[in-house]
Formats: structure tokens, C-alpha cells, sequence
């Protein structure tokens, strides 16, 4: 693991830190470290204290929770400028949800002191954690309505297209490439089908030529329309 200082300009480009003056970008960059994980480092266990709060900077994290029975369910999969932990640390309690990168990834982390500082006296970062929190409540349940209202072929093409809307970049030629590194396993966990189900709906919207997959698992929509009406 690398640890890496921060300037306020980068902090500025994250949603949670929007709007802050310059004072208050400095006041919050002096409590902040980050550093670069591998692919496959779990630096959030189920039942661990919540005592530090992350802010994803670049790369891919999947936020998952293992059953009884010995399965696994993906609650989310979260890209840059995403908050991971917030919830053990606002709640005072242990992790419920262990959070693996899923490729190299660059994060940022302060202590539960030091965020609970900025939120009492930067009054910008309380509203902007309001409407992350608000935004992710409402794609979750974006999400449950498509589980019970769509078949495989509308549920993938939600997920695209929630992935498009809230990471997605413009190419030149007009294209949406979503910088989530997102295999068929992990998509087919989100949208409640075997991998083998998923890999037929990606192939039909390749041969469509709705979507592209590069070898790093990213996708990029060339037809939003087209997925919009699977839906």
C-alpha cells in the first residue's frame, strides 16, 4: 500500500467536497491521507469498528455481504467519488458489509474525530453528504422496482444505464464509457441472474451494437436509446 498527500484542488473535485471556500477545503485537506490499494484489497470487514470514513478518488470497489448459507450478495459496486463506510461511523456501530477494490484503487480516508469536525463546521459538506446519501437511497430503490417489474433483458439494461448516468463519460465519437471495472460475475449478482443468463444479454446488446466491452471490463453504451426501450 502507497500513502500519497493531497492538494485542496483534488479534494475540490469530489462531490463531498464541493462548494467548500478555500479555507474550508484546506481545513479538511489537513485531516485527509490517501492511498493506493491493489486489486482485491478488503479494507472494510463486516463486524470492524466504524472509525474511518473513504472517499473512492479513482477505481472500483464492490460492497458485498456474505449469508448464512455461505453465498454472497453484491449491495453495490461504486465508482469515483462514491463515500464507503459512512454508515458503521454516522451510526456509532460495527460494519454490516465487507468493501473489496475490485482493480487498483485510489482512496482517501479520515478518522470518525476529524469528519464529525468538518461536518459541525463546514456547513456545504453536511448538505452534499445529504444528497449523496439521498441519490444512493433512490437508485436502491430504483433498483428493487426493477427486480420485481423487468426481465433479465430490462434489469441489465437498468443497470447499464444507472452505471452511464451516474459515472459515465463522453467519448468524442458520442459514446457513454461507464470507468467501473464491471464483469458478467458482478453484474449478474446485482441484477439477480446467473452469470451464464447475463453473458447472453451482453452478447445480444454486442451483436445489437447497443454496448461494447473493452478487456478491462468497461463498458461503453453506444445506444441509450435502444437499452432505454428494453426497459
Amino acid at each position: 500500500m502507497q500513502t500519497m498527500k493531497i492538494n485542496s484542488d483534488d479534494l475540490g473535485k469530489l462531490p463531498l467536497f464541493a462548494g467548500f471556500s478555500d479555507i474550508e477545503l484546506e481545513n479538511a485537506r489537513s485531516r485527509i491521507h490517501r492511498k493506493v490499494s491493489p486489486e482485491g484489497s478488503n479494507f472494510i470487514s463486516t463486524e470492524q469498528p466504524g472509525e474511518v470514513i473513504y472517499f473512492i478518488e479513482k477505481g472500483t470497489v464492490k460492497v458485498h455481504a456474505e449469508q448464512a448459507d455461505g453465498s454472497d450478495v453484491i449491495i453495490a459496486i461504486l465508482g469515483p467519488g462514491e463515500v464507503v463506510g459512512e454508515m458503521a461511523l454516522l451510526e456509532k456501530t460495527t460494519r454490516t458489509a465487507n468493501v473489496v477494490t475490485l482493480e487498483r484503487t485510489q482512496l482517501l480516508w479520515m478518522t470518525g474525530p476529524d469528519f464529525f469536525q468538518c461536518l459541525e463546521t463546514i456547513p456545504a459538506m453536511s448538505l452534499n453528504l445529504l444528497r449523496m446519501l439521498s441519490r444512493r437511497l433512490r437508485l436502491s430503490s430504483a433498483q428493487i422496482q426493477s427486480l420485481a417489474a423487468h426481465d433479465v433483458y430490462g434489469r441489465v439494461a437498468r443497470q447499464i444505464l444507472a452505471f452511464a448516468q451516474e459515472y459515465g463519460e463522453p467519448a468524442p465519437n458520442g459514446d457513454v464509457v461507464i470507468p467501473l471495472h464491471l464483469t458478467q460475475s458482478e453484474m449478474a449478482d446485482l441484477v439477480g441472474a446467473s452469470r451464464v443468463r447475463v453473458n447472453q444479454v451482453l452478447v445480444y446488446y454486442k451483436q445489437q451494437k447497443y454496448i461494447s466491452v473493452d478487456q478491462n471490463h468497461r463498458i461503453s453504451v453506444h445506444n441509450q436509446q435502444a437499452l432505454a426501450e428494453r426497459i
